[in-house]
């Protein structure tokens, strides 16, 4: 029986070629530590294009995209259902990097005793709009949401500027906006929950595609952090980085 299960095998792949060659073959890093390693390497306010462009592509397998003020790198491994993306805005007058991104998504679906399944894990790092710091709030919720509303809406003009020639990045958006603004319904609603923004727990809200989220912005100065993670990813929310489990996969370069 053993022998005439390889010869099916071996017959398989004589008669599909390629194709079934490919499919067996271990798709190709970066893995997800590389990742969170070039989102870190950018400082706010210190680092330029020129410390960034070098290292932003964290493998040859990604896809380079610039504008006159945003550069992104991008990748997907379709097979795995993997997609993530790696970008950096920079003030047009100082040069240096003011907002930063990473973000990295699985949707492979849930199955019964099977994990991992669809998760989505993004961070983002920002110094704020002089404007939004500058109005007069209510409260200090009032005031979370409108820096919430802001972080969507740069994420949004920083992607426009590098997305129109590379599909990725334009799913990858409508994947952030969709649960920002699940969130932002969510918060309209009961404004007060916004008070768990800061908390190491995280504010819980519930996302139309993958069951459960949860949100972490914290604010120092100018600048606001936001840690987001959905779907599998959740139980992992207070963990330090690199995120247990494999993302992208967890070695190293």
């Amino acid at each position: 029986m053993r022998h005439l299960i390889l010869s099916a095998v071996v017959s398989c792949l004589a008669l599909s070629g390629c194709a079934v060659v490919e499919f067996l073959t271990p798709e190709k890093p970066p893995h997800y530590q590389a990742l969170w390693e070039v989102y870190s390497f950018t400082k706010l306010r210190e680092s330029t294009a020129a410390d960034v462009l070098p290292v932003i592509r964290a493998s040859k397998y990604e896809l380079l995209s610039q504008s006159k003020s945003v550069v992104a790198s991008s990748g997907q491994k379709r097979r795995t259902l993997h997609t993530w993306f790696n970008m950096v805005a920079f003030d047009e007058n100082k040069l240096t990097a003011k907002r930063k991104y990473l973000l990295v998504i699985n949707e492979v679906p849930k199955i019964l005793f099977t994990e991992p399944w669809a998760r989505l894990s993004f961070d983002c790092e920002m110094v704020l709009d002089a404007d939004v710091l500058g109005k007069p709030y209510a409260n200090e919720n009032a005031m979370r949401i409108a820096i919430l509303k802001q972080m969507l809406e740069n994420a949004r003009k920083d992607l426009d500027e590098v997305g129109p020639d590379n599909n990725t990045l334009n799913t990858s958006g409508m994947a952030i906006n969709q649960a920002i603004e699940i969130l932002l319904v969510d918060l309209q609603e009961s404004p007060a929950r916004a008070a768990r923004l800061d908390e190491p727990s995280g504010l819980a809200f519930h996302h139309i595609n993958l069951d459960k989220g949860k949100i972490q912005m914290l604010t120092q100065g100018d600048v606001a952090t936001v840690k987001m993670m959905l779907g599998s990813f959740v139980p992992y929310f207070e963990k330090q980085r690199p995120l247990p489990g494999q993302a992208v996969g967890m070695r190293s370069r």
